[in-house]
């Protein structure tokens, strides 16, 4: 799910010769400036530029991957976050109540919104899709986690029942396992079978056109006539996914005009693009965060005073440094700009003599006995090479030697999850970002107890924390001070245990055609662009 992947950086010399090509919107449907003045076509298309493979999952209720970035255009939720007022803007529900102890909330939904199937959205429509997603409870399915049950008093009119008090209207924003579709679509064959053959059952602007799995054009989508918000004024009519793995291709690409919009380059590329006259260079910050999680069931990551020595080893600032921008150092688990962050937290900083001294009082360290660990990556991330490469440089002069291996990523996270302890590695690298605007998901996701590991990579266990992150997800609708508290201890208790080293929180760095008007980024949708809110514009 949370892995990120962009293929070896290069080094760029193609923005100069770059700039001198023409502008040519390869495989793109377009048409004249409405003024009729020569100031370029107006291309139809948005063709979006990734790196890795996008669908990944098909099923909305299941859907957990890197599949957000095309489902979040062809399906919607009941709200959406907004960044600029830290609160939840009407989507498919048009408004909502809840009652004072938080444990009844009622929806009420917008009239003629139609799935692409043809059936229109009425309130069992909605509960039957919720209801699904609770019944399979993978993925983000812990979203609903508080609700009990759900009753349909009108066609317009959703209202849910909680065990415990839940901010059920953020819950419902969420960028996976919230999405509502269709039950009925696939007729009599099996709903998972049919979305796995690439269909869609949203309700959102645009649906599959064709999906080409394994191939570089993967995926492309098309407009839904009767979509609820109109196709008054200028869109984009077709959303194409491409996928390329090398930056310095994509760099060719967007500057030639043929993609819309690159997700990643390396920070090096990427500033050398500042100067194409026909592109945007955006810098914005994320709620994305890289961990080192640690090996605390096995191997000497196990011992607590190693994995403490091992936080006090890494040179967190040098590595923010060595990213060009692309980076800013993490204070504890939730990134700044949401709440629940501190920037005054105990972190660890770089003190490679307290690293010795913690290492040399077990037994490890310069002059004792060698230590050997194994890093897993994810094959073709640079940006997570160039991290391994560091904390294997700082790890060394302590007498630890530090074996890397990317992988890709399936094999990274079932290395990761095997039930043979000798089989998993000791320092995972992986991306992690939240399901809905809240910390909640850092912690249950990584961080709670779990019998068999799913996200749970540094395998830590700790009872009483988990019964902290289960009060802090009650008290985040009905106390959100004493919510903010409880993070903040949580924060500190993981800082103490060290089950992960905080490595930094990513900082956004695309590339987008000057051609794309109206784009905004939002951190709650990590790499998603809403293409029906851009406005296409003359090349």
């Amino acid at each position: 799910m949370k892995a990120r992947t962009r293929g070896l950086l290069g080094v760029s010399l193609l923005v100069a010769a770059g700039v001198a090509l023409l502008f040519v919107l390869s495989g793109c449907g377009s048409s004249s400036s409405q003024s009729g003045a020569s100031t370029g076509p107006v291309s139809t298309t948005f063709t979006y530029d990734t790196y890795t493979q996008v669908m990944v999952g098909w099923d909305p209720s299941t859907s957990y991957s890197n599949e957000i970035i095309a489902m979040s255009n062809m399906y919607e939720t009941l709200t959406r976050y907004n960044p600029a007022t830290e609160k939840v803007d009407p989507l498919l529900a048009t408004s909502w109540t809840s009652s004072p102890n938080g444990l009844t909330w009622t929806f009420k939904l917008r009239p003629n919104v139609y799935f692409h199937t043809g059936r229109l959205m009425t309130a069992e429509a909605v509960k039957e899709a919720i209801e699904r997603t609770i019944k399979l409870n993978q993925g983000a399915s812990y979203i609903w986690s508080a609700v009990k049950t759900i009753d349909t008093p009108s066609q317009d009119t959703v209202v849910f029942h909680l065990k415990y008090p839940a901010p059920l209207d953020l819950n419902a924003s969420a960028d996976y396992a919230a999405y509502i579709f269709d039950t009925k679509a696939s007729g009599s064959e099996p709903l998972a079978k049919w979305f796995d053959a690439g269909h869609d059952a949203g309700t959102g602007p645009y649906t599959v056109q064709t999906w080409n799995s394994g191939q570089e054009t993967e995926l492309v989508l098309k407009t839904f006539p009767k979509y609820w918000g109109g196709w008054s004024g200028t869109h984009y009519q077709r959303v194409v996914f491409r996928v390329v793995p090398q930056d310095t291709t994509a760099a060719q690409l967007i500057t030639s005009g043929q993609v819309s919009f690159v997700e990643q380059m390396s920070p090096s590329l990427w500033a050398s693009m500042k100067g194409n006259s026909h592109v945007q260079v955006i810098d914005k910050p994320s709620w994305q965060n890289l961990f080192a999680l640690m090996n605390c069931k096995s191997g000497p990551l196990a011992n607590l005073t190693v994995r403490r020595a091992i936080s006090y080893a890494i040179d967190y600032n040098g590595i923010v440094a060595a990213l060009k921008g692309a980076a800013v150092r993490s204070s504890g688990v939730i990134p700044a700009g949401l709440w629940g962050h501190f920037d005054d937290l105990p972190n660890y900083n770089y003190d490679s003599a307290k690293a010795a001294q913690l290492l040399k009082s077990v037994g490890y360290g310069p002059g004792q006995k060698p230590m050997k660990l194994l890093l897993t990556l994810t094959q073709g991330d640079s940006n997570e090479q160039l991290v391994a490469s560091i904390i294997k440089s700082d790890l060394a002069p302590l007498n630890i030697t530090l074996t890397v291996q990317p992988l890709a990523w399936p094999t990274q996270w079932a290395k990761a999850r095997s039930s043979n302890l000798a089989q998993r590695q000791d320092i995972t690298l992986m991306y992690w970002w939240p399901d809905y605007a809240d910390p909640y998901s850092w912690f249950i996701n990584l961080f709670h107890s779990e019998s068999s590991p799913y996200y749970n990579l540094c395998y830590y266990s700790n009872p009483q924390l988990d019964k902290m992150m289960s009060q802090a997800e009650s008290d985040a609708s009905t106390n959100r001070a004493q919510a903010v508290a409880l993070y903040r201890q949580m924060q500190i208790t993981l800082l103490d245990q060290a089950p992960a080293l905080f490595l930094y929180t990513q900082n956004n760095q695309y590339v987008v055609l000057k051609s794309v008007g109206n784009l905004e980024v939002n951190p709650a949708y990590p790499n998603v662009i809403f293409v029906y809110n851009l406005k296409p514009l003359p090349a």
